[in-house]
């Protein structure tokens, strides 16, 4: 069901830049990023990226009582709420760079009444289970997730976007997407797990332990992406598969923020073959599963600065670098046009 982008305005895109009035290659990976978005938009030169919308998914997890995170859970509803309030630091990349931003509270476990009605108007449970003892989800809530993220892609996408951003929210978040890189690869938990919110080795040893529970309980049933995703995921992770494959569907693409987004990212691949085509690599975090998983899916980011904030940080502050690519592609005199010397 997922076409692939345009193979013709790839090529189209990888002559031009051949042709520009630079030595071969001079441009790096900035010629990948540039022939990257010429195919996704079906033509070379490609479009100015100037409608570029980012959804935060935000939910709770049930690991986070397991002491696997730094901070307690209700830091989930206040990020939430500072998120509404301009105050977070993907709302100051946002607004630096022109990105329409928006939160949704897909499963976070507080009273978030307060906030605006469209904050919530997504919202499908209260936390998810926890995944070293209890299935996250049930395989129909996991549906109504994956429907729920391929409503709120085409709502996206409806309103003019040319560029999705796709972040995430929530305390314990990186336990459930390093058990499902884990279980979608084939590796065990001393392979994916990292600090996350930035745990001591105390924490890291016990976060470990949880995804290693976690994929132990699960293993005879992970072959089946919506199992997977019921066994070890969350309903915001569930969300945003659904959010890639629907995104992908369209044939719009996504710029991917961190660990979560490319664990999600993996599952989608799966559930859906096609997804990974429309997706590049924000940036490249601390966390040992979005390494594996980005080699295994084939993908480069585009920076490596140590990021590890998530809610979409990482590709905001990418988006400035993809959008430099496609004008030094649109924009940039061709040898053959320049005057001879002398």
């Amino acid at each position: 069901m997922i076409r692939p982008p345009s193979a013709d305005a790839y090529a189209a895109a990888r002559e031009r830049l051949a042709a520009l009035a630079k030595p071969t290659g001079a441009l790096g990976r900035l010629e990948d990023a540039a022939a990257w978005v010429a195919s996704c938009q079906g033509e070379s030169p490609p479009r100015p990226l100037d409608r570029v919308r980012l959804t935060v998914l935000a939910g709770d997890h049930g690991v986070s009582h397991a002491g696997v995170s730094a901070y307690p859970r209700e830091v989930t509803g206040a990020m939430v709420a500072a998120m509404v309030a301009g105050g977070s630091g993907a709302n100051v990349l946002a607004r630096q760079h022109g990105v329409a931003m928006q939160v949704l509270d897909v499963g976070v476990d507080g009273d978030l009444a307060a906030l605006p009605a469209a904050v919530r108007r997504h919202h499908l449970r209260r936390s998810s289970g926890a995944i070293d003892r209890e299935d996250a989800l049930t395989p129909d809530e996991v549906r109504t997730a994956l429907d729920t993220g391929g409503r709120i892609a085409a709502e996206e996408i409806d309103a003019g976007a040319d560029l999705l951003l796709l972040g995430d929210l929530g305390i314990g978040n990186t336990t459930p997407a390093a058990a499902l890189v884990a279980a979608t690869f084939g590796v065990g938990a001393e392979e994916v797990t990292g600090r996350g919110t930035g745990v001591d080795d105390a924490a890291l040893a016990r976060k470990t332990h949880v995804v290693a529970a976690a994929l132990s309980r699960s293993a005879v049933r992970v072959s089946d992406p919506v199992e997977r995703l019921a066994a070890l995921g969350s309903v915001d992770l569930a969300a945003g598969v659904g959010f890639l494959v629907a995104a992908a569907r369209a044939g719009v693409p996504v710029l991917l923020d961190g660990i979560v987004t490319v664990a999600e990212l993996a599952v989608a691949e799966d559930l859906e073959p096609g997804v990974v085509a429309w997706c590049a690599a924000g940036h490249r975090s601390t966390e040992p599963a979005q390494q594996l998983a980005l080699d295994k899916l084939g993908l480069v980011p585009l920076l490596d600065l140590g990021l590890r904030l998530g809610e979409g940080t990482g590709a905001l502050t990418a988006l400035p670098v993809l959008r430099s690519a496609v004008l030094l592609l649109r924009e940039m005199a061709l040898l053959a046009d320049l005057a001879p010397a002398g």
